[in-house]
Formats: structure tokens, C-alpha cells, sequence
């Protein structure tokens, strides 16, 4: 079985596939020993990989590496079963990695755009060559929120839940509105100028706010909370091949 941990920016996921089956998952808001304890206690774990968009906690590595025989880090250097074209592919998100490796894995050699809407929202575009173009990042719907109340004067912070009107009819929705259909509507953009390349364009749609946008899309969607985890396990299992 494979042991998958993915710290994000705000909280972590750590799931257990046995080949391509997943068979457990646990979100947590850190990374604890006893958490990962408990799970190889629990199942048998003969491979793992870390993807972390923070800081890595080597002591944790350290201990992983120690009961786990096959572990690894994500990283640019890990082999993968796509070409990366990115120019720096050191900085390139892990995130974001695992993101189209998911993708590739669903749907191999087909012209796939991953939107993941987390803390940041990503837009990754991957062809059906199997090489990883490119994308971009822009700042998700909670730092939207933030960002209006923190740098003006009187502007409240508003949640996402709510009604969000066509036109808002007070400031609260006013603000909602203008941020998730603002977003909406770049969402749209990104798909429908790439559609005009890649008419056969798959688009999946992931991360923790992606549920204000999976009924407002007017475009036929993936929507994968897990794809990422999919992405990082598949990483598991062509490396074991190589």
C-alpha cells in the first residue's frame, strides 16, 4: 500500500491507496507523528511520497524515511511520467505537479487544464504530447475576501455562503458577488481561450473552494477534491516501474 501526504497551505491530506484504490483519507490542519503513527499501525505501507508547499519539516521526513522503504520527497528532480517545459522547474509548485500528474493518469495524451482553487487559484495546461505547457496563479477567494476588508476602510469581511445575486442589492452581497462571479468569469476566460487552441480540452476543477464554481461553470467539468492525491500516487507508481 501507498502512503500519500500532501501539506497545502492551509491544511494537510494524507490518504492511503492500495494501487490505484483509494482506500483512506484524513485532512488535518498539521502534520503530526502520531497521525502518521496510527496509520502505519494500521496498514500495511510499503511505499510513500510527501508533497509540501511549505517549509519541510526534516525531522518528519527523517522519520518517515525510518519506517517507510520506499519514501520520498516530491521535488523537479522526481521522475515523472510527463515532460515538464516549464523554464524553471524548480520553483514550479508541487501542488501543482501532482495536480497534472492526476490528470495525465485520468486521461493520458489528452489536452487537459487543471484549475485548482485552494488558497491561490492555478490554472496548469498540459497537452495531449504529454508536456506540461505552463499556467498561472492568481489569489483564491478567501484572500479575495481578506484583501477587501483588510486594505479599505469600511469594507466588512464577508464569507462565501450566501446568496450571490446577478447584481448585489447590499454590501454583502455586493462584495460576494463581485468576487465569485468575478471569479467565475476568469475561470470562464482561461477555458474558453484555450478552447479556442484545444477544442477537445478536458477541464478539471479541484481544491476546497471549488465547490462556489462547479455549478456556475457553463462548461463541462471534472470536479476531483482528490486529484491531487490521484496525481501523487500515480507519481508513486510509475517511479516503482522505472
Amino acid at each position: 500500500m501507498n502512503l500519500i501526504i500532501d501539506q497545502g497551505n492551509s491544511f494537510a491530506k494524507i490518504a492511503v491507496f492500495d494501487n490505484d484504490c483509494l482506500i483512506s483519507i484524513i485532512q488535518a490542519e498539521e502534520l503530526q507523528e502520531s497521525l502518521l503513527e496510527t496509520l502505519l499501525h494500521q496498514y500495511s505501507i510499503k511505499r510513500g511520497i510527501l508533497s509540501s508547499v511549505k517549509d519541510i519539516d526534516e525531522r518528519l521526513v527523517e522519520y518517515l524515511h525510518s519506517k517507510i522503504s520506499d519514501f520520498s520527497v516530491l521535488s523537479h528532480e522526481t521522475s515523472l511520467p510527463f515532460e515538464i517545459a516549464y523554464k524553471t522547474p524548480a520553483t514550479l509548485g508541487r501542488d501543482r505537479i501532482a495536480a497534472i500528474a492526476g490528470a495525465f493518469s485520468i486521461h493520458p495524451n489528452r489536452n487537459c487544464l487543471v484549475i485548482d482553487a485552494g488558497t491561490a487559484v492555478t490554472y496548469d495546461f498540459i497537452n495531449d504530447k504529454g508536456v506540461y505547457v505552463g499556467g498561472n496563479i492568481a489569489p483564491g477567494i478567501d484572500l479575495r475576501f481578506r484583501s477587501l476588508h483588510q486594505f479599505t476602510g469600511k469594507l466588512p469581511l464577508v464569507s462565501g455562503e450566501g446568496d450571490v445575486p446577478f447584481l448585489g442589492y447590499d454590501t454583502q452581497t455586493a462584495i460576494r458577488s463581485g468576487i465569485i462571479r468575478g471569479l467565475t468569469y476568469e475561470i470562464e476566460g482561461y477555458i474558453s481561450e484555450i478552447q479556442d487552441s484545444y477544442p477537445d480540452l478536458l477541464i478539471f476543477l479541484t481544491g476546497g473552494s471549488g465547490k462556489y464554481f462547479e455549478d456556475r461553470l457553463k462548461y463541462p467539468i471534472f470536479a476531483d477534491n482528490n486529484i491531487v492525491l490521484k496525481g501523487l500516487n500515480s507519481i508513486i507508481e510509475y517511479n516503482a516501474k522505472l
